[in-house]
Parts: structure tokens; sequence; C-alpha cells
């Protein structure tokens, strides 16, 4: 990590193999973008891959000297989160204590430096969940989100009642209110920005935790970091906000900047969403 600061990029890689593709002559990928924006820590979601095939998908920045700390889910081509950094961890945590979701690859913590310039970095990814309907399909979802968020909150509130600096980054799954979303009246029905979905995210933020990129962009629409692949969704930029960091306090007061990294046109993306970057200000680290 340079002195003086620490960029944290969080991104839904959308399957890690897809994202280090050649998609066209003008995008090649993943890789290419990892060179020229030199972040210091990038959060992964949704690697689904196993940690050889990850490893072997982005085994030209681990010859250049990243570090890949992640976890994959037991279910096969689903989930996984990850952290790639450029100087190693002091310690990685798999898991936050639930039986349930510990073995499917949604929650990955890695501390850096020591004393006064300890971090916690974490990458979360919130099932997707559905509106509760009389499918047995949509059941499940919607009631898998509900325990995850039941045993995931009680757990937030103690990492920041630690009193250590932490970022929890990633792909929440839900937009925390109607500047989160370009279509907001369109789905107020809609896995994501249900009823239930808000109010545990306002119950995060009520706790102590801050919402970087809303507090530092303010009042204002998005910005957006994902859209669907269907449609003018992107060239519209009709997106959803709900990708973003989550920092205590402390660490939230020290943010320098905080920026979507949005790609510059449909066919540039090598995800269906984009980067989101914040950098604080840190002595040492």
């Amino acid at each position: 990590m340079s002195t003086g600061s620490i960029s944290v990029v969080s991104v839904n890689v959308n399957g890690i193999r897809a994202a280090v593709k050649t998609r066209n002559e003008r995008n090649h990928g993943m890789l290419p973008w990892l060179t020229e924006r030199d972040p210091d820590v990038v959060l992964l979601q949704e690697i689904r891959a196993s940690e050889a095939l990850t490893r072997k998908a982005l085994a030209p920045a681990l010859d250049a000297g990243w570090h890949l700390a992640m976890t994959e889910s037991a279910v096969a081509g689903r989930s996984g989160v990850g952290v790639l950094s450029k100087t190693a961890p002091e310690a990685v945590r798999v898991g936050y204590g639930d039986d349930e979701f510990d073995t499917l690859g949604r929650y990955l913590e890695a501390d850096f430096g020591t004393g006064d310039d300890a971090l916690t970095v974490a990458s979360v990814y919130v099932p997707s969940g559905a509106a509760l309907t009389d499918e047995p399909k949509d059941i499940e979802k919607h009631e898998e989100k509900r325990r995850f968020l039941g045993s995931f909150g009680p757990y937030l509130d103690g990492l920041l009642a630690s009193g250590r600096a932490a970022v929890v980054a990633g792909d929440w799954n839900i937009a925390p209110d109607e500047r989160d979303i370009k279509n907001w009246k369109g789905n107020l029905k809609n896995a994501g920005f249900l009823p239930h979905e808000r109010e545990w995210v306002a119950a995060r933020l009520g706790a102590g935790w801050v919402d970087v990129a809303r507090e530092h962009h303010g009042d204002v629409a998005g910005p957006y970091a994902w859209w669907s692949w269907r449609g003018k969704a992107f060239d519209n930029d009709a997106g959803w906000r709900i990708d973003y960091h989550l920092a205590t306090p402390e660490l939230a007061a020290r943010t320098r900047r905080s920026w979507v990294d949005r790609a510059g046109a449909y066919d540039l993306r090598w995800s269906d969403h984009a980067p989101v970057t914040v950098e604080f200000s840190v002595s040492g680290v």
C-alpha cells in the first residue's frame, strides 16, 4: 500500500473467467483495467469458479505480484468472493460464523497493516432474493435472503462495536433508497428494493456504519453501478446502486474520493457491474 492513502475497489465480476476474456478489439477484459487503474485492494464478488481456476484466470496479475485470498462456494459455479491485493494480508477470515452461509462463498475478511494503521477489508455477496410469491423457488430465495440478513446484521453490529477500522463492500443486492434506482417506482415490489431489505440497510446505518459513496456524492441520483445487459439500460443509465462500501465512522471520515468506474461504452464492459472505488487517507498502511 502506498503511504498516504489506500484505494479499495469493489466489483462483482459476474464470473472471473468471463471477466478476463477479450471481448472485442477494444475490450481486453479485467486484466488491462487492473493494470491501468492500479488500485491497492480489489474486493471481488461472484467469482463463480474454484480457487484453482480463479488463479489460472488471474495468472498474469498474480505473476506480477498481486496476492489473492478467496473462498469458493460449495455449490460449483455459484457465488465466491475474494480479496486481490498488492501486499499480502496479515490475516484472512472466511465467513462470519454462520453454518449455512460460510461455505457458500459469500463473505471474506482480510487485515492489512498493524497497530494504529490496522485496517480490515471485507468482501460480501448478499443473496439476490426474490419477491414473495406462491412459487416454491421464489419462496426459497426470499427466505434465504432473510436468513442471511438475519444473521449477518448482528455480525456487522459486532464488527462495528469492536472498534477496528473496517470497510465492508460488495454486491449487497439492496438499493438503500429511491435515489439508488433509476426506476424506483417500478421496483417497489421487486427483490432488492423490498421494504424489509431497505429497513435492514437503514438499521446498519442507524447503528453507525457509513455508506461512503452516498455521503461523498450527496443527495443525487446514483451513481449507479449495475445495469442489465438487456435493452438500453446501460446507454440510458437506468441502473441500480447495489454495490457500495459501508465503513466504520472513523475510517469513513478519512474518505478522499469515491467514484464508479463506468465503462465508456456498452461494448467496453467486462461485467454487468462497474467497479466502485473509495480512497481513504492512511498514515502508513
